[in-house]
């Protein structure tokens, strides 16, 4: 039996590591436009069961692991950014105020599965014109759900978190472990 990771995130990659270095890639063909659900941790959780559902069609006997990240700020989910003026308009109503990330894990071997989702709370500090130009003029808000990473230089910002930070990355790793040892999955 193998561990399979439905993601070709880096960040779940590497924070997979921490739990097995040894784990495959296979990327789902979800269509995640095509997913609803009426609260942004439940479309978190029905993302993750979406993408663990699809690679575990083929990958029946293997433990499956599908996760997906939203985050949510004033009520509203906030994806990857389109563009600089997006990454923009997130960062903005980040400064001086708490969001919200959810990470919504599925976890599937055999039939038998796990599904959860984890929220961190995330207070930014007040961030000048300037700061908020200047991070948006570097690669590292486009490739991220909320326009960050928390792991870079957006950690200046980070006045506190509140919960697992490991989720924030995209991957709550101590939750995940316990979902594994709980299908019997040997690490």
């Amino acid at each position: 039996m193998a561990i399979i990771l439905a993601s070709a995130s880096p960040r779940r990659k590497e924070l997979l590591r921490l739990i097995t270095p040894d784990f495959e890639v296979v990327t789902s063909s979800v269509d995640e436009s095509a997913v609803r659900a009426d609260s942004p941790s439940g479309l978190a959780l029905a993302l993750a069961c979406a993408k663990c559902e699809d690679v575990a069609r083929t990958h029946f006997s293997d433990a499956v692991i599908g996760c997906d990240t939203v985050v949510e700020a004033g009520g509203k989910v906030l994806g990857k950014p389109r563009d600089k003026a997006d990454a923009r308009r997130m960062l903005q109503m980040y400064s001086g105020r708490s969001h919200l990330v959810h990470t919504g894990v599925c976890v599937q071997k055999a039939g038998l599965r796990e599904k959860f989702t984890v929220t961190t709370r995330v207070t930014f500090c007040p961030m000048t014109r300037a700061e908020i130009e200047a991070y948006i003029s570097t690669d590292e808000p486009y490739d991220k759900a909320g326009a960050y990473g928390i792991q870079g230089t957006a950690a200046r910002f980070v006045r506190g978190v509140e919960g697992c930070y490991f989720n924030v990355m995209g991957l709550p790793v101590s939750r995940l472990y316990a979902a594994l040892k709980s299908l019997g999955v040997r690490i």
